[in-house]
Order: structure tokens, then C-alpha cells, then sequence
């Protein structure tokens, strides 16, 4: 049948619409090929930028996706790109490529936010100069170091080896911790086997016996001591003595008992004879304890003969010295029966000429006797530049002459370097009592220290 050129026509528009809209005739396959085109560069961009944006969002620079990595993503998305149907949209290419099946590999290495301050936090150290040849010499030395040292060996031996090794002896004591009245209570009970006096000590008048005693503190503060009685001519003394100290019983733990045998001789110093160390810690001091513990060698004369708190004061609108005689402690025993009557005596040196003396009241039976006296000069401003105190302890006798303790010398001639410090300080506080301790020296020690005290017998 033929048809005419208008009806060709409608016939033609109407084929392509239909062949348009569902997909249907080789014009379709045509458009379809060149939309594949345009979507594989769209697709390959849009890859490109997912991985910049990955890029940017690291913490690190070099931990990109490596380009192996990248050009076979590309390859394969290409391939994939020309093997999908025809069918497939553009939005559906875009959808895959978006999610490579290939995971980039990034790296995750932490980062040390601390490595531009680790040279301050870790500086580098000096080296430590050493002294030289030159340098070095015995006065450098420190004494307590070594002696430290040697006291921790000493206290690692057994009561057996020290037994053996000094051959002091022994003593027996007990103590118990009362805790209604917070005292703890010390017993002295006996000691045996002391050494001989020849053996400690050659200017000793009697070289057979001993005449022993004990002194008993608490370490480290040994702010309160007592002695006991001493035995005549005996290497085995029996005391049976109490002694109390009030103190808290968590402190009474952490204390060390101290018992300090000497040996008295009224014409020389007395002599130590040994010494126990004995720790409280870990003991049960409430259910009470006694034992035996060997002799060890003392390490020091510490206050040997006793110490005297004394006050200063010094008025210059009324040129006068005030000397406070408040008290002393753990004096030097100088009679072997019956206890010490302590007191103080007092003398004011002027160009090493003795001007004028005063005494306190003694105290009868004690080592540590309390004055709380006032002794007054009358001296100038001038004058107190240029003078000196002789301040000395004496044990009285009724039958026969004062015993002497001890003293020390305050002013321009001073036994020391606390002696110095007091008498300083009084002087730079007028109207201002200065109270402080001094340990008691022999007359030896003084004077060769102080020409003063030789000028007072």
C-alpha cells in the first residue's frame, strides 16, 4: 500500500516517540553510547575528589592513599565502566565508584605531641667537677659520715658477737608503759662483767674496782635523763632502780632507750665504761618486757658534765647586766655517797682582771637543779665592749671544799661559738631578755680558749 508523503511523515514522528521513550531502536543505543561517555569522566572526577576530601580530613600529610593504589582503582573502574549494560544509569556508576571494593590504606602512626619539649623535660645534666689533688684534706672530711656508717655495722652483729668482740659486759633491765598515766617505766636492774679500770682508762687512782653508774634517756630528744646511784669498788653492780618518763605511747614507739654506764672517780673525769641502744619499736610495752643486752663502746662525751640554761638582758639608760640563773641538767655527780647540792657562781672579768663576784643559793641532792635567780652588774656601755662572764658550777661541801663542775665564758673572751652568739645577741637586743643553753666545759678546755677564765680560780 502506498502512502502519501504526509502520512509518511505522522507515521515517522509517531515511530520516534515511541522508539524514544522505550529504548527500542538503534537511535536509542546511539544516545545511550554517548551518555556512557560523558559518565565515565563525570565518574573518574567525582573519585578523585571522595579521595582529596580524604586527604584533607588526615591529621598527617604523607598518609595518602598511595598512587598504585589509586591508578588501579581507576583501571578497574574503567573495565567495570565497559562491561555494565547499557541499562544501567549514570547515578548507578556514580554510586559504585563512590565505594571502591579496594579499601586505601591509611596510615595511623599516633603522634608525639611531646617530642618539642622533650629536652625539657629532660635536661641534660653537668658534669660533676671533682675536686682536686689540692683540695683534698683531712679537715674535709666528715667525721659523722663514717661514724654513722660504722654505728649501722656495729648494730647488724648479733648480742653474742658483741659480746665477744668488745667485752664491755652486760645489763639487765626492764621496762613497762603505763597507759592511764602515759609513763613508761624503766627498770635498772644489774650489770656484769665490766672491764677493769686499767683497761678504759690509765690516770685511773683505783686500777682494781669500779665505781659504776647509769644514765638513762630517751633518743633523740634525751630532753629529760636520771642517773642512778653509784656502786662502790664493784665489777658487778645491783641497783633496782625506777625510773619514769612521760610520754605519749605513740611517741613512746618510735623512741630509742639510751643507758650509759660510766665509771665515777671524784679526782678525774669520769669514765665511760659502755653503752646500750635498745628501740622501742614493735615492742609491747604495755605488757612490759626485761632482758639482758650487751655492751657497746660509746661513741661520744655528749654533755658530760651538764648544761645551764641562762637569760641576758642588758640596760644601757641604767648601765646595768642582768644574768638569769634559770636552771641546769644532768650535771656531773661529784660525791659518791649521797647526791650533788649544786649552784652557780658568777664573775664579771674586766681587761682579764676578775672585778667583782656573785653566787646563787645551792640546791641540795640533785643533778638537775632548778635557781631561777638574778645576778645584776653594774657596768657602762663602754666597759660591756670589753668585758667578759665567768659562769661556773660548783657542787658544795660543808666539811671540806667546793667540787667544781664546770663552766663556760660569755663576752669579748668566749669559750665557743655559741657562747659568742648569746653574748651578739644580747648586745644587739637592749632591754631584751636573751635566754639560751650552754654546755658546762673543764678548766682545761676554758683555758685554753678563754684568757679570762685563768684570770678566776
Amino acid at each position: 500500500m502506498l502512502l502519501t508523503n504526509t502520512a509518511k511523515k505522522i507515521i515517522e514522528s509517531v515511530w520516534s516517540l515511541a522508539c524514544c521513550n522505550y529504548g527500542c531502536c538503534d537511535c536509542c543505543y546511539e544516545e545511550q553510547a554517548q551518555t556512557k561517555k560523558l559518565t565515565k569522566s563525570d565518574i573518574q572526577h567525582s573519585f578523585r575528589d571522595s579521595v582529596s576530601r580524604l586527604d584533607s580530613t588526615s591529621s598527617n600529610p604523607e598518609s595518602t592513599t598511595p598512587k598504585s593504589i589509586r591508578d588501579r582503582t581507576e583501571s578497574d573502574s574503567v573495565s567495570r565502566t565497559d562491561s555494565v549494560s547499557s541499562a544501567t544509569s549514570a547515578s548507578q556508576f556514580s554510586f559504585d565508584y563512590r565505594k571502591p571494593t579496594t579499601t586505601p590504606v591509611i596510615d595511623m602512626k599516633p603522634i608525639e605531641f611531646w617530642a618539642a619539649n622533650k629536652e625539657a623535660i629532660q635536661p641534660k645534666q653537668g658534669r660533676r667537677r671533682l675536686p682536686s689533688e689540692t683540695e683534698i684534706t683531712i679537715e674535709n672530711f666528715q667525721k659523722d659520715l663514717y661514724e654513722s656508717e660504722k654505728i649501722t655495722r656495729e648494730v647488724c652483729l648479733t648480742d653474742e658477737e658483741k659480746l665477744l668482740k668488745y667485752q664491755l659486759g652486760q645489763i639487765h633491765f626492764g621496762l613497762q608503759y603505763e597507759v592511764s598515766t602515759n609513763i613508761l617505766v624503766v627498770k635498772i636492774i644489774e650489770a656484769k662483767e665490766l672491764p677493769p679500770p686499767y683497761c678504759l682508762d690509765e690516770n685511773k687512782q683505783d686500777m682494781a674496782h669500779s665505781n659504776p653508774y647509769c644514765r638513762v634517756s630517751l633518743i633523740p630528744d634525751a630532753k629529760n635523763s636520771h642517773q642512778t646511784s653509784v656502786q662502790r669498788k664493784t665489777q658487778d653492780p645491783t641497783w633496782n632502780e625506777y625510773f619514769m618518763f612521760e610520754i605519749p605511747f605513740k611517741r613512746a614507739g618510735q623512741m630509742t632507750l639510751e643507758i650509759l654506764i660510766k665509771d665515777f672517780d671524784k679526782y678525774s673525769r669520769h669514765c665511760n665504761i659502755g653503752m646500750v641502744h635498745f628501740p622501742l619499736e614493735g615492742l609491747n610495752l604495755v605488757k612490759g618486757t626485761h632482758t639482758w643486752k650487751p655492751l657497746m663502746p660509746c661513741i661520744a662525751d655528749r654533755h658530760e658534765l651538764g648544761e645551764l640554761l641562762l637569760s641576758l638582758n642588758y640596760l644601757p639608760s641604767a648601765g646595768r647586766l642582768n644574768i638569769d640563773v634559770i636552771k641546769a641538767k644532768q650535771l656531773l655527780q661529784t660525791d659518791i655517797i649521797g647526791g650533788s647540792d649544786p649552784f652557780v657562781k658568777v664573775t664579771l672579768v674586766h681587761f682579764e682582771k676578775p672585778v667583782k663576784t656573785k653566787k646563787t643559793t645551792f640546791k641540795k641532792n640533785t643533778l638537775d637543779p632548778v635557781f631561777n635567780e638574778s645576778i645584776s652588774f653594774n657596768i657602762t656601755p663602754q666597759q660591756l665592749e670589753t668585758a667578759s662572764l665567768v659562769i661556773s658550777v660548783w657542787d658544795y661541801n660543808s666539811k671540806s671544799k667546793d667540787d667544781f663542775v664546770g663552766r663556760i665564758v660569755l663576752g669579748k673572751y668566749s669559750t665557743g661559738p655559741h657562747e659568742t652568739n648569746h653574748w651578739m645577741r644580747m648586745l644587739q637586743s637592749h632591754r631584751v631578755p636573751v635566754a639560751q643553753w650552754h654546755s658546762l666545759r673543764t678548766r682545761e678546755d676554758s683555758d685554753q680558749v678563754s684568757p679570762a677564765s685563768i684570770a678566776v680560780p
